[in-house]
């Protein structure tokens, strides 16, 4: 069979070749094709403020001025991080250099940090890329030590400094790169390829579909649909006025609690995060307590929200919500919840409450909520003047702010997680994207009015006026002491938004006589979407709050499981007598459609 044949036909083995060769060759004319394509995606880029792509000249300048400075009147420290990293990276090249010389095929002792990065074997066992890690891991960790120890820049810089050198370390990572990136060179060559044609294909699309930016598909965006596999718990949309539709949720039981539960999702994201499926659906559970809820659903504000601010989200959003939920129940009072900026913005609306009399609020949750910006947290990095300068600038311009900036300035506070890995899955590996429904929801952002969006980084996030109780609304000073009903606040262990430290400092202003205060493991949608049937995440409760965050979480009690139980307990206390169960709407509140609504499906570029 291997032998030449004498009627001039050819072996399998050259057939075998051929068609490999050919199909080799196919693959790198696809690629030319997609090149191409990629060019033109490409040349329709929109101009962005340059505040926006990253920070300014200015603050790299301090930071070589300060190295500078260090250098010159600590010159010891600087010679120690030099010779340390110098004799670290020596010595492993000499150690990689005598077992080549010794005949040996194998990667030298190795006593980097674990990085699940580099999971894959050929990490630990080839010699090239092994040494590749290993000096990678080196460096990042001269660098981090270098900034850390820099004296002489303002705080607030150095922590921005610090951010942002992690971006470009993180960034340099070897994996990121075909060619030093032992999965994606295995695969590319198995599938003579076709791995590289699928991940520029993947490439392109993405870049065409965001207009020239580069922004990862993070999930299959065929294999969900909101109101069909995502948002399904039953209901009605019982109001809807320019800013929100009014969701009643249909009762799963016979009786309910009197009072009803209002809940304010974040607008810079959509409602159905706490219904993405029936089995983690917060909104489902709270319904089979025997709650009657109402959820808003905000709109998706185009270009003609621009003069849309505070004000109409707290008197055409909050307390319109609050007189129609009112109404439709005949309830005096209901209690209602706030997530994350909508906490931010609820608490403003019980200040102003308070300061006209208004008592129809029984009682508040926040959940990963931020009252007192004075220490701003990893996202404080995108609040200098440079960065929301370039955000006035841009929302002055088109009206809104585009969900691109946000979602990519959220995605940026975990790269490696959100834009890296997945890139390279995509890109190089030229995987589908997962059918994920938590990165789904992460991808389908909302746009932000412009007015809105410059008064709440200006206001609250740079100028801290409601801690400082000078935040000015209808002719009142508003602060956190202006909070005065019951109240129960969910922060988020690892919270990358919302520091939970921080978030527990701003409940401790609050006027409230009766506080609780949980602390759930995970993050800022991981922790609060946690159900009580995936026994995952647990969380810390104590009563004293008196005590700063650090002592109030030392002497905290540890819960296996999810707050949501205990949560629902708070609530019932607070919620009256069983009364029979209420049917969505009223004769003066028809249906106007069924849950999920209109709102939520709206899809607008700026």
């Amino acid at each position: 069979m291997t032998t030449d044949q004498s009627d001039g036909s050819k072996k399998p083995s050259d057939i075998e070749g051929d068609v490999g060769s050919s199909r080799l060759s196919e693959n790198l004319a696809k690629l030319e094709v997609l090149s191409a394509r990629l060019v033109a995606a490409m040349s329709k880029k929109r101009t962005v403020d340059p505040s926006l792509q990253g920070p300014s000249g200015d603050l790299f300048m301090k930071a070589a001025a300060a190295y500078m400075a260090e250098m010159m009147n600590n010159p010891s420290k600087i010679v120690e991080h030099q010779v340390a990293y110098w004799g670290k990276s020596l010595k492993h090249y000499v150690e990689a250099q005598q077992v080549l010389k010794e005949g040996q095929l194998v990667a030298p002792p190795d006593s980097t940090p674990k990085d699940r990065r580099f999971s894959n074997p050929m990490w630990e066992t080839h010699p090239y890329f092994n040494y590749i890690k290993q000096q990678y891991l080196m460096s990042s960790e001269a660098i981090s030590q270098a900034i850390e120890d820099m004296e002489g820049l303002d705080p607030s810089d150095k922590k921005r400094v610090e951010y942002f050198s992690r971006q470009i370390v993180d960034m340099f990572a070897p994996n990121n790169y075909l060619a030093t990136n032992p999965e994606a060179l295995a695969k590319a060559a198995e599938t003579e390829g076709q791995s590289l044609v699928d991940g520029l294909e993947n490439l392109v699309r993405d870049i065409e579909a965001n207009d020239g930016e580069l922004l990862v598909t993070l999930a299959d965006k065929n294999a969900f649909k909101v109101g069909e596999n995502l948002g399904t718990s039953e209901g009605k949309v019982v109001f809807r006025n320019h800013m929100f539709e009014l969701i009643q949720y249909a009762p799963k039981t016979e009786t309910v609690h009197k009072t009803p539960l209002v809940i304010f999702p974040p607008w810079i994201n959509k409602f159905y995060i706490l219904d993405l499926k029936e089995k983690n659906s917060l909104i489902n559970w709270i319904v089979e307590q025997g709650f009657t809820l109402f959820v808003v659903s905000w709109v998706n504000p185009n270009a003609s929200y621009a003069d849309v601010g505070m004000e109409d989200y707290i008197k055409s959003g909050y307390l319109t919500a609050i007189k129609e939920v009112k109404a439709i129940t005949k309830e005096e009072k209901v209690n209602v919840v706030g997530y994350c900026i909508a906490g931010t913005t609820l608490g403003l609306t019980l200040a102003h409450m308070k300061k006209i009399g208004d008592k129809s609020v029984n009682s508040a949750t926040f959940f990963t909520t931020l009252t007192d910006f004075s220490d701003q947290g990893e996202v404080g990095v995108f609040l200098d003047e440079g960065f929301v300068g370039g955000i006035e600038r841009e929302v002055k311009n088109k009206g809104v702010l585009d969900s691109f900036f946000m979602s990519r300035t959220f995605s940026y506070l975990r790269s490696n997680d959100l834009i890296y890995g997945p890139a390279i899955r995509s890109y190089m590996m030229g995987e589908a994207p997962p059918a994920f429904d938590l990165l789904y929801w992460n991808g389908d952002g909302t746009n932000l009015p412009g007015r809105m969006t410059v008064e709440y980084l200006r206001n609250l996030c740079q100028d801290n006026h409601f801690a400082q109780g000078i935040y000015e609304f209808e002719g009142e000073k508003l602060s956190l002491k202006d909070i005065t009903v019951p109240m129960c606040a969910i922060a988020c262990e690892t919270d990358h938004i919302a520091a939970w430290k921080t978030s527990y400092h701003g409940v401790k202003q609050f006027g409230s006589r009766s506080k609780t205060f949980i602390l759930s493991e995970s993050g800022h949608i991981a922790g609060i979407v946690n159900p009580p049937s995936k026994k995952k995440y647990g969380h810390y409760t104590n009563d004293d709050m008196k005590l700063e965050s650090d002592a109030w979480k030392e002497g905290a009690e540890f819960h296996e499981g999810s707050w949501w139980p205990r949560w629902g307990e708070w609530l019932a206390k607070r919620s009256g007598k069983q009364i029979p169960a209420r049917i969505p709407g009223d004769s003066s509140h028809p249906a106007l459609c069924d849950a999920p609504g209109t709102y939520v499906l709206s899809v607008i570029k700026s």
